[in-house]
């Protein structure tokens, strides 16, 4: 098992802490599953608080023995929930001093009752200000120990894929497909889940859809979502047998030790019609032009205009990273202990790439009543370029 070193920890809550003090907040507190993982080193139930001078201290629930066995975070009883107020003025007493403190915490994920709550504990002069991306802009570099695990997942990946490619037989099931992959993945560690931040949206290992399945919309904030199992589960693979000549898209992730991989490579048992294999090979241009602009200092968001440009004058707008109204407004996103972090490759995100961003790159084309073909890799962001993590073999992968 996996423990994130000492100094690695400190590291992380030393930059939030500046981030902090730069915007003039008194101290932040962590309240999501994904975010007490990253600052303290344990999943368990409770919050962290972290001043913007001091140290850290996180309050758990439950389990508290397992918390103090993982956590480089000093780590102390929750007790009662209706005395957290008083137990947070008497544990950082110079920030509870001030006439009138300012805390942050992730209103992007964090239940309106529970805030209120909080707001009804702490006292009334307290002002409350959103650090969902004091939170996420710190995750949003990674360190060489974040990217060897997310290198590790690349590898499982591929052997995924490779597994998939010599197991694909025609009239198989979407489901049958994408059940060897999860087999695959979770004999070699695959933790077994995706983590989103985003509300309401949830992915279990990724999207398997052949033909006209794949390229069925649903809510999933994706170019593909497939006809899935059920309206209780409405993406991904479904029951629907595979045929030949047909576009399979595998869209793919693995999680090892909290890190993921995001990769999509399309299959066909034969050959594909010339107008999709012309689009998947615009969607090949696209990513390889993106490879061309992956430096530091490039703004996320003309990596987005660019292939906008690119899929216009290859005659296939309209297709591109969905169809309708149903196409999604992005390029790709950030990706590390969570599937939708910063940066996201769209317009209004003016945020220069920097050395240790982990994004992925999607360029895929939907065809109602047809398939989706499409690429996606995931790049580490380096001092001078790029580094491509996923390391799948690509084109069309024909069986």
């Amino acid at each position: 098992m996996m423990t994130i070193p000492k100094q690695e920890m400190l590291n992380r809550i030393e930059r939030l802490k500046l981030k902090c003090r730069d915007q003039q907040i008194d101290g932040c507190l962590i309240t999501q599953n994904v975010d007490l993982y990253y600052f303290t080193g344990s999943m368990q139930t409770g919050y962290a608080f972290i001043p913007a001078q001091g140290e850290p201290v996180y309050y758990v629930r439950r389990s508290l023995t397992r918390a103090a066995q993982e956590s480089h975070v000093r780590v102390q009883p929750l007790g009662s929930f209706r005395q957290f107020g008083e137990t947070l003025a008497a544990d950082f007493p110079h920030v509870f001093a001030s006439a009138a403190p300012v805390l942050a915490t992730e209103f992007d994920v964090l239940p309106v009752q529970l805030y209120q709550r909080f707001v009804e504990l702490l006292p009334p002069s307290t002002r409350w200000v959103d650090g969902s991306q004091l939170v996420r802009e710190t995750r949003m570099v990674k360190s060489a120990f974040e990217v060897a695990a997310i290198r590790r997942a690349a590898q499982l990946a591929d052997t995924a894929l490779e597994d998939a490619v010599s197991y694909l037989r025609e009239g198989m099931t979407e489901l049958e497909l994408m059940s060897r992959i999860e087999y695959t993945f979770r004999r070699q560690g695959h933790l077994g889940i995706m983590r989103m931040r985003g509300y309401n949206q949830e992915i279990v290992t990724g999207m398997v859809g052949a033909g006209e399945a794949a390229a069925e919309p649903t809510y999933f904030d994706g170019p593909a979502g497939g006809r899935g199992m059920s309206a209780a589960y409405p993406q991904s693979a479904s029951l629907r047998p595979i045929a030949a000549g047909e576009p399979i898209l595998l869209d793919i992730g693995c999680n090892v030790d909290g890190y993921v991989i995001d990769q999509t490579r399309t299959l066909c048992i034969g050959q594909l019609d010339a107008d999709l294999q012309a689009a998947y090979d615009l969607s090949e241009a696209i990513i390889r032009r993106t490879e061309e602009q992956l430096v530091p200092g490039t703004l996320v968001e003309q990596l987005y205009f660019e292939s906008l440009k690119m899929a216009e004058e290859g005659g296939l707008a309209e297709h591109f990273m969905g169809f309708g109204a149903d196409q999604v407004r992005f390029l790709g996103h950030g990706i590390g202990l969570e599937i939708d972090e910063l940066p996201v490759l769209a317009r209004g995100f003016k945020i220069p790439l920097q050395p240790g961003m982990v994004i992925a790159v999607e360029p895929k084309f939907t065809f109602p009543g047809r398939g989706v073909v499409g690429i996606e890799n995931t790049y580490l962001i380096t001092d001078t370029g790029f580094e491509q993590l996923t390391i799948s073999r690509e084109g069309v992968l024909t069986i």
